[in-house]
Order: structure tokens, then sequence, then C-alpha cells
């Protein structure tokens, strides 16, 4: 039976925020920006976005990393870095506080880790500042070698490759180069590497039991950094033995991950994935550097060894080799003051510890004034505010069999995700949600997802949220067909933005045939509620349908078949889950009446 891992932590929901907290205290030239736990932005101290002159580089992603990202922040390598909860895309509204805080009229860099959530999540923070007036440029960087090139439509992951990318970036920018060139010689170091790790053991999030899926002989090659599984399980061998396969795979002329041949030069790094002894990273760097050196005829210009972006407690570590070039050296030997870059930093602190966000104001602090508003609900405002209700509560009543279907097909988070959301969602349509106006209160769903939940899950349903609103809006009286219309078009906003389609294993699995059982059934003159009903089984039919589907979008892409067999997408499941509550609370209400 699995034990509840041991932490070092106060409260599991606070290790981000208390994390922050104590990054800035040890390192005087870091701030973070006051929106804790909401936003949790590390800055450089004293950078103020309008006078600014150089180019911001700001780069971001779920927790649990560390010290990636925020360990990188300095003058030379980040300007800011944005954190997600644990293993979670952090929120647009933190990427865009970021974005205001640090960037100058020479504009900014985001720099992106090649996952579903963050892809999105930066992706519509960089379309709204653009919409500001920033000039925003987007890097992705998919390093990871352990995986077929054309693995769904996910791509290759962003793995410890992406802090030498950093790097090269933060170091263009320090020089005063133009936005553009800025981002394409980071574009051109992130086509120079590649990426593989192996772990001895799987990762335990906080709070939560320690996996047994590694038996005490076994090693894992080409696992995600989320504790996703990895390409192979293999027996545990000599070090030795492991460097060389995997510097075999990175370097494979077959899949030509990257364009390094017998005669270049290269950068190595050898990263720690958590809870790796240094000697045992420096075990793996002198076998790396001989490996490179005799096998392969390759010149190794820089080797940097140690933790740059773990999977919490995970033991195992990953090789990254990058190309060298002149101006890659030049800038990888370029002055940094980020902290936990190898070079390290100096110097008293000369700023306050934080300062104000620069964001609009959220409907939690809009909240008190509109209490003052009437509650007084017409029928429509009623049937809306159960069906809400009973949606959000079914997600809290399935948080852990979610959290069980994803820790078998992702990396075990989607019940706390979508619980996060559903509880921010009762709290808020008592506050703040106008429920006599469908589409303002789905807008104000959206509001509320997007400030709670990050990731994949997160940014889906906010998307899901405004073209809901942008469909109902206008609309005095909303009856089934609109809703019916606003259901389409947020699935057609999801298919634009995530890029998945039915049968993908995603959430439009259960959306999808819930819209077009709900169609039919109104086009062919049916009761709206039972129309509603029948279209909720569908929902739910779809959902299950997802055990015989090969993913090709999100994190299960990476997981084989047979393991996805298992368990449904816990995705399409919530969806079917919130659908299908909100149908039975209707029905119910219809049979009081």
């Amino acid at each position: 039976m699995a034990a509840r891992g041991k932490k070092l932590i106060n409260d599991p929901n606070d290790v981000v925020t208390e994390f922050v907290e104590g990054l800035v205290e040890t390192y005087p030239g870091l701030q973070y920006l006051d929106g804790l736990p909401e936003v949790k932005v590390v800055i450089r101290a004293g950078v103020a976005a309008g006078t600014y002159d150089k180019v911001a580089v700001i780069c971001g992603g779920g927790s649990g990393h560390e010290p990636a990202h925020g360990g990188f922040v300095g003058q030379g390598m980040l300007t800011a870095a944005v954190s997600g909860d644990v293993f979670t895309a952090p929120p647009v509204n933190s990427i865009l506080a970021a974005i205001r805080a640090v960037t100058g009229p020479k504009g900014c860099l985001l720099v992106v880790t090649n996952y579903t959530g963050d892809r999105l999540n930066f992706g519509l923070a960089a379309e709204e500042a653009k919409s500001e007036g920033y000039k925003v440029e987007m890097v992705i960087v998919g390093d990871d070698c352990a995986l077929p090139q054309t693995q769904g439509i996910a791509g290759r992951r962003g793995l410890a490759g992406t802090i030498l990318v950093n790097k090269v970036a933060g170091a263009a920018a320090d020089t005063g180069l133009s936005l553009e060139e800025v981002a394409e010689e980071a574009r051109q170091a992130s086509e120079m590497v590649g990426t593989m790790g192996v772990a001895l053991s799987v990762c335990t999030l906080p709070g939560q039991e320690t996996s047994d899926r590694l038996g005490p002989e076994q090693i894992e090659l080409g696992l995600g950094l989320h504790g996703e599984p990895g390409a192979a399980v293999s027996e545990l061998q000599p070090v030795d033995e492991v460097v060389t396969r995997v510097v075999k795979q990175i370097l494979s002329q077959e899949t030509q991950y990257v364009p390094i041949t017998r005669g270049d030069r290269v950068i190595l790094l050898i990263n720690g994935l958590g809870a790796t002894p240094v000697m045992e990273l420096m075990i793996a760097t002198r076998k790396a550097v001989r490996e490179l050196q005799m096998e392969y005829g390759i010149a190794i210009d820089r080797v940097f060894t140690g933790p740059f972006m773990t999977s919490l407690d995970m033991q195992g570590f990953s090789i990254s080799i990058m190309k060298s070039d002149t101006t890659i050296l030049q800038r990888l030997d370029a002055c940094t003051k980020a902290p936990c870059w190898p070079v390290g930093s100096d110097g008293g602190r000369q700023k306050p510890a934080k300062i104000a966000v620069p964001v609009p104001s959220s409907c939690a602090m809009k909240s008190d004034k509109m209490l003052q508003q009437s509650r007084e609900l017409t029928k429509q405002g009623c049937i809306l505010e159960a069906a809400i209700e009973a949606g959000a509560k079914e997600i809290i009543r399935i948080t852990d069999s979610l959290n069980e279907w994803d820790s078998k097909v992702g990396d075990g988070d989607c019940g706390t995700t979508m619980y996060r959301g559903a509880t921010a969602i009762l709290e808020d349509m008592r506050k703040c949600y106008p429920m006599n106006d469908a589409a303002a209160t789905v807008n104000e769903i959206g509001a509320t997802v997007r400030r709670v939940m990050g990731g994949t899950s997160g940014i889906l349903y906010d998307i899901l949220c405004r073209a809901a609103y942008a469909s109902l809006k206008g609309t005095k009286t909303v009856e089934a067909k609109h809703w019916a219309n606003a259901l389409e078009a947020s699935i057609s906003a999801i298919r634009k933005y995530g890029g998945a389609c039915e049968g993908y294993r995603t959430m439009l699995d259960a959306l999808i045939p819930a819209s077009k059982i709900l169609s039919e059934r109104l086009e062919a003159g049916d009761d709206p509620l039972n129309a509603f009903i029948i279209s909720s089984e569908a929902a739910f039919a779809g959902a299950e349908s997802t055990r015989h589907m090969q993913a090709q979008a999100g994190r299960s892409s990476y997981i084989a078949a047979d393991k996805l067999a298992s368990a449904p997408d816990p995705g399409a499941m919530a969806a079917a889950a919130w659908y299908r509550a909100a149908a039975l609370s209707l029905k119910s209400m219809s049979s009081e009446t």
C-alpha cells in the first residue's frame, strides 16, 4: 500500500507561496509582486517597466522544478519568472502581471517550455499584452529526445535545455539587442539542444501518496519532469551504461534531434532531478565527457553540473547537449547575477522585497461592493444558480477519482485542479456573479477559473467561458437554443486554440457528443429539459469511450496505449460530470414545481 510522502512543508497548498517568500529573502537581487498566493512572480530588483531600456526576458511554468525558474532571475539572465502551482502552468493573469511589471519600450521575450498548458497560457497572455501595446515575442523550447518526433500534436517536451536557452537570451538582451535579435538567438539556441532524463524513483507531490510505479531494481528512461511515465523501463544498471544509452539517444543520426556530428563542439549540462546526490551527478558527468570525446569525437567547450530544472524529490538526472558556436559561448560566459546560475551572485538589497501587482481588480477585490447590490433572482437566475452549484459540487465529490485516473495517464492532479476551480466558483457565485444575466455570469466563471486553476484545464475552461459569453452576449432572454449555440461556440474555440479534435482523448470527447445530441433533439422539437438530460448521457458515454482512444494531445499523448486503457481521460470525465449534474439539478427543480 502506498504511503503519503514525507515533506518538510506546512500546508501543501502554500508550498509555492512560501518558496517564493524564502527565495527573495535569500537573494537580495530579487523581488516578488505583491499578489501572493494568486500571482506568483519573481522579478529583478530595481527593474521598472516604464524605464527599463533592454528587452525583458520572461520564463515560467509549473512549480516543483526549482531552482527553475525563479532562481535564474537576475541581470544577464531572466528579468522575471512566473510560477504556477506544482506541475501546473501559471495562469494568464500572472503572466500578464510579469509582462506589465518589467517590460519597457524594447519589449519582452517569453521563453516557454513545450507543454500544452504553458503554450496556451503564455500564448493568450502574449496576445492580451500586445493588445495593450506591448511588444512581445515567444520562443517555445522542445528539447526532449526520448519520444518520436511525430508524437501526436503535443510535440517534444521542454526540459533542462531551457535553462541554457534562457542564459543565451538573457545575455543577448543585456547587450542591448532588439527584441527580434534576442528572439532569434534564443530560437537558434533552442534548435541546437537535446535532452533526455533517467529516474530511479517517481516524484511525490506535496500532500499526496508516494507512487510505487518503479520497483526497487528498476529505472525509467525518458520520463517527463512531472512524473509522467517514460519511454522505457529497464533494470538498474551501472551509471556508465545508463549515460552511454542516454547520449546515444540524444545524438542519434536516425532521429536527428540535434544537428551534432563528429568534430563538432558542444556544451554539456548534467541536471539533477531533485534528490540525486552531487557525488552521483559528478560520476555521470565524468562518463558523459569521456563518452562524447572518445566515442563520438566531439569536443566539449563547457560543462555545467547541478540541479537546474528538477522534479521535486525525484532521484535521477538528465543530460543536455547543445551545439556550441562563438555566439553561444559568448552568451553562456557573460556575467550574470542570477543566483542559481553557477557563477552565483552578490550585493546587498537596495529595494523592498515586494512591489504592487500592476493588474486590474479581480472579482474577489470587487466583491464587497457587489454584495451591496440586489440579490433577488429571476426564474432564469434561479435555474442558472442551481445548475452551476450542482456542477461544482459534483466536481468536488469526484475529486479523488479524477486524481486517481490522472495518476495513471498524466501527472495525478486533474482532480485537485478541478477542485480548486469548483470551490472558487461556489465562493464567487455568492459574492459577485450576476445570475440574472447569463452571459455575464458565464464570463465571471471564466474569470474565476483563470484566477485559481491554471494549467491546461484552467486555460481551456477559460477559453470555453469566453466563447460562450461572446455567443450569449446581447441576448435578453436566454433559451435552450442559445445555450446550444454557446456550447458549439465553446467547442470551436477549444478546437482552435487547443488543437484537439474528437477522438484525441480530451474533454472534447464528452462535450462534442453532448453538443450534437442537444442540437439534434432541440431541432426535432423535444422538450428542452429532456434534450439536456439525453445530451448529458451522451457526454458520459463519450467520456467513457476515451478508455479505448490513443491520446493525441496533452500529457497523455506521451503515454503508451496499454497504460491509457487502464483509465478514462480525467478531463473528459470531469466535463461529463458537471454537465450531467447540471442537467439533473434542473430535472429535480422541474419535478418539485
